[in-house]
């Protein structure tokens, strides 16, 4: 009798623990998928049109092409036979199955600030996706480049495994914010200068760098060039919907939008836009010279005719559908990359779910030769408070060039 009792009582006691046990591995699971939203998997292992996270994507770096790999759970193809440690590993120190060794294009520099919990919900998530077959030949790189074991010289002379610590001085938010920026957000990856050898520049954080035919803009706070016009409503308006007074999101921002930022809460949005706007970058910036006048009345003549329809006589846009060029930190960047790539190729706006609109900018590289977009777009440079470098010629034909295949 006394069994009988035991043996029921365990079962109970099963039976109870069963469905906690269930509820806590799907809120895991939970959790894991939001980490893959903050750190946009998707946007590099998700090839347009293709299976989720299965892979196949080009990511053109200075030094060759590296594709990115299947990340689904299939045993042969993807990520199947790791085991939780070696996602870990390739997480936190950039070695991952058998140890092998990463290229930090797979962004492990910003990725070692991730806590151990959000890692292993991560790996959680990515166990329940779809297994996808898709074989993918990551390393693409030209000899010597594509000898993995180059990566230990530098990681020795470029990588440290930190996890992040809070500052206990700051708010709780500014900490949120700098832990999703600095670490599974990697906005450094894109938006921070890089050494020769592909490293970041630590002492130019965000302050802006070249990144597959674009120009990832500074995002510190710099009055300049970067957010200081923006409110932290303006930021947090721009990440949910691409689009904001300032601006419209185009190139890998609009996809980093579309696939990451829109998809994140309010609360954490709000935290990276407290981060971002205690960024200041301004010491020791220097004014650029005025554009001589005859390049300023012919660049005024070419917007005139161009441009203004949809930016504006004043260049202050219009709303949602034209980004104002007045103030227009894109508009302020060093670096003319972007600014020149629009002009020329165009671009189409960000699709999200609080701006389903999506206007966009027509190709003008059919109409107007390259002295005529350097004209133009130093005169924008330099017209209604902006005040940025000139652009030659010069500029604009290595973009054109590049842009032809």
């Amino acid at each position: 009798m006394n069994k009988l009792i035991l043996t029921l009582a365990v079962g109970v006691a099963v039976l109870a623990i069963g469905p906690a046990a269930g509820a806590d591995q799907a809120d895991q699971i939970t959790r894991g998928q939001y980490q893959a939203v903050l750190g946009d998997c998707a946007g590099c292992h998700t090839q347009p049109g293709g299976k989720p996270l299965a892979g196949g994507l080009a990511l053109e770096t200075p030094f060759g092409t590296l594709v990115a790999p299947n990340i689904t759970p299939d045993s042969q193809t993807g990520i199947g036979n790791w085991s939780q440690t070696d996602f870990r590993n390739a997480m936190k120190i950039g070695i991952g199955h058998d140890g092998v060794r990463l290229y930090p294009a797979m962004p492990y520099p910003a990725y070692t600030k991730m806590n151990e919990q959000d890692i292993a919900d991560l790996w959680a998530y990515l166990t329940t996706v779809e297994p996808v077959s898709n074989k993918v030949e990551a390393n693409q790189l030209p000899f010597p480049l594509n000898i993995r074991l180059a990566m230990v010289g530098w990681n020795a002379l470029n990588f440290t495994e930190a996890t992040f610590r809070p500052d206990p001085s700051k708010p709780a938010d500014w900490n949120r914010g700098a832990y999703i920026v600095q670490g599974a957000g990697h906005c450094g990856t894109c938006h921070t200068p890089k050494s020769f050898l592909g490293a970041d520049e630590d002492s130019s954080f965000l302050q802006g760098a070249s990144l597959q035919g674009w120009f990832a803009p500074d995002i510190t706070n710099s009055a300049q060039s970067g957010l200081g016009k923006w409110s932290e409503e303006d930021l947090v308006k721009y990440l949910k919907t691409g689009v904001n007074a300032h601006s419209i999101a185009s190139g890998p921002m609009a996809e980093a939008i579309e696939n990451s930022t829109s998809k994140m809460t309010d609360t954490d949005l709000k935290a990276v836009a407290v981060y971002l706007k205690s960024l200041n970058s301004d010491a020791g910036n220097t004014q650029p010279a005025k554009p001589a006048e005859t390049r300023m009345v012919a660049g005024e003549a070419i917007y005139r005719d161009n441009c203004s329809a949809c930016h504006g006589g004043d260049g202050a846009g219009s709303g949602v559908l034209f980004p104002a060029l007045a103030g227009n930190s894109i508009v302020a960047q060093d670096n003319p990359e972007t600014l020149a790539r629009l002009v020329l190729a165009g671009s189409q706006a960000v699709h999200t779910a609080d701006a389903p609109t999506t206007p966009a900018m027509p190709s003008l590289a059919w109409r107007l030769k390259d002295q005529q977009i350097a004209d133009v777009l130093t005169y924008v440079r330099a017209s209604w408070g902006n005040s940025a470098p000139e652009i030659s010629s010069d500029d604009v034909a290595a973009i054109r060039k590049e842009l032809l295949p």
